[in-house]
């Protein structure tokens, strides 16, 4: 009968009109068609036009993920193209340090002056117009409109007497700090002299790059796993609760989707669905713990592949300077030799470090937990102490990196345990405090102007390729073929913010490594015959220190 043959699911209950969208059919309803059908009621018409719209704007972000492909297809040689001449730039960016380090850190300082200079003038002219116009912060009181107060005279008088005073501070420095600056420079010229001859240290990240993807898809595959324990259930449930029959079904009765025959219900049509995981049992009971674990474990992981990476740089630069007579006595597999004796030697010490910036970083989590979950709280002292709280541990994080990065310098200098290493290069550079900031400080605003440069100068060139502006053979990279021109160029640019980045965190490395090396060199050596200096001869030079020559 009609009744057996629609109950057992072999013809639909119902057709309705369709349209064609994308060259497939899909329902076409509207309310001024009348439906006499006795199935499909007001509320089934409801739930097909929803469905059918859903399932249009997902064709339609299926439209727009195939024209992105389309963009990527048409232009991924030429974006491999700029993103060599985004690692040529920053490969020739550090291997000209040694000529132009001096130059580009004079200037940039002399950039920074001129800078604050002209602010000062500004303020100065600003606070005379206002102060002849009589406006003052009496006539406007307190408002919470911030950009009021930049109409008045105090403010543009607050802000020349902070200009002046930094600018101030800036010019004493470079009068009394004029010869640490040198040695900074010095340095910096070293570094990029020590990458020339290791051109194979350059590729290491990608080594670190490798490892990471390693430690998030084992650490992805667990927490998958753990998701996923234990039997799958599943439940007996009515396609529609108001087919007659189905009021006996509540949806709660268990089957084998294996052996499960949907007839035995009939008139009611019912399917076999996946419900959950089983939750019961010991191990059930403890997946939350085991992702923390898990978490935990992920962590640990991160942070030795990359203390791996440092040691093994330090390694491979300390030997460097460590060698008597350049190029000569430096190893022919420096980056190498050290990969395999950090490999056999200072696993642990590595290990150990990780562990504590872990420890810091998960209770840094606990913290963020904490704070998302009472973010509704209206106590005032708590918000106050747990704030305190993140500040101090994210304080604590960034200190314990810094520690843990000289430590593992002098690991790999002298082969000593963490503990004793990191004693040794805290105490170390507590000595030498000013040469630290100093030599941190122009790094950083060299790598940074370095940065700007690789990574401006690509955007800028991608700019002009995607859009059309420079004449090329290729018709299909013009502005009217390409979709989506900007695609490639956000493309282009974040991978040479990450192409510059590797390269440049090699150079900070090579430059921390031969600082600490330099102030070790200093302490323990005195340019007698038994004890020579290492440094270099213009590092010699700024300090006035020479060796003794043999008679």
């Amino acid at each position: 009968s009609v009744s057996d043959i629609l109950s057992k699911q072999l013809c639909p209950e119902f057709i309705i009109p369709s349209t064609s969208v994308l060259a497939r059919c899909f329902p076409s309803l509207n309310s001024t068609q009348d439906y006499t059908d006795k199935y499909l009621t007001n509320e089934t018409r409801d739930l097909i036009t929803s469905g059918s719209n859903q399932i249009v704007e997902a064709l339609n972000a299926k439209n727009i993920g195939l024209k992105i492909f389309e963009d990527f297809a048409r232009t991924w040689y030429w974006i491999l193209i700029v993103l060599v001449i985004a690692m040529v730039l920053s490969l020739l960016f550090l291997l000209l340090l040694r000529f132009t380090a001096g130059f580009l850190v004079w200037i940039l300082i002399l950039g920074v002056l001129v800078i604050i200079a002209y602010g000062i003038y500004h303020c100065a002219m600003e606070y005379r117009n206002y102060n002849a116009q009589g406006a003052t912060i009496k006539d406007i009181g307190f408002t919470t409109n911030l950009s009021v107060y930049g109409h008045v005279k105090e403010t543009w008088l607050a802000v020349l007497i902070i200009l002046s005073v930094v600018e101030a501070i800036l010019l004493l420095t470079l009068v009394f700090l004029r010869n640490r600056i040198r040695i900074a420079i010095a340095l910096i010229k070293e570094a990029s002299r020590a990458i020339g001859y290791m051109m194979d240290s350059l590729l290491y990240p990608l080594v670190t790059f490798v490892l990471l993807l390693i430690c998030v898809a084992y650490w992805a595959m667990t927490a998958l796993y753990l998701a996923t324990s234990g039997s799958p259930l599943y439940r007996i449930t009515p396609m529609n609760i108001s087919t007659p029959g189905c009021l006996g079904i509540s949806g709660n009765e268990s089957c084998n989707p294996l052996i499960f025959n949907a007839s035995s219900y009939s008139p009611c049509p019912v399917n076999c669905i996946f419900y959950k995981y089983q939750d019961e049992g010991l191990f059930q009971r403890n997946i939350f713990n085991l992702q923390v674990y898990n978490v935990l474990g992920f962590l640990w992981c991160i942070n030795f592949v990359l203390a791996l990476g440092q040691c093994v740089l330090a390694g491979a630069f300390a030997s460097y300077y460590w060698a008597f007579n350049k190029p000569q006595d430096i190893p022919a597999c420096a980056v190498t030799s050290s990969f395999i004796r950090t490999l056999r030697y200072h696993v642990g010490s590595l290990a150990f470090g990780a562990l504590i910036l872990t420890i810091v970083q998960a209770i840094r989590i606990m913290l963020e937990y904490l704070d998302h979950k009472l973010k509704d709280l209206q106590n005032p002292v708590a918000r106050c102490i747990l704030c305190c709280l993140k500040c101090c541990f994210w304080c604590l994080e960034k200190f314990i990196k810094f520690l843990n990065r000289n430590a593992y310098i002098m690991i790999a200098i002298y082969g000593k345990n963490f503990c004793t290493s990191a004693k040794n290069a805290f105490m170390l550079l507590m000595r030498n405090v000013v040469r630290v900031v100093v030599l941190d400080k122009i790094t950083d605003l060299l790598l940074f102007f370095g940065t700007l440069l690789v990574v401006g100068g690509v955007g800028v060139l991608s700019f002009f390729l995607f859009t059309g502006r420079i004449p090329i053979p290729d018709s299909q990279l013009q502005s009217v073929q390409l979709n989506y021109y900007w695609l490639p160029i956000l493309t282009v640019v974040v991978g040479a913010y990450l192409i510059a980045q590797g390269f440049f965190s090699v150079y900070n490395m090579c430059v921390d490594t031969l600082f600490l090396c330099f102030l070790e060199d200093l302490e323990r050596n005195d340019g007698s015959l038994e004890k020579p200096y290492y440094m270099s001869k213009s590092l010699m030079k700024i300090l006035n220190k020479k060796n003794k020559k043999s008679k």
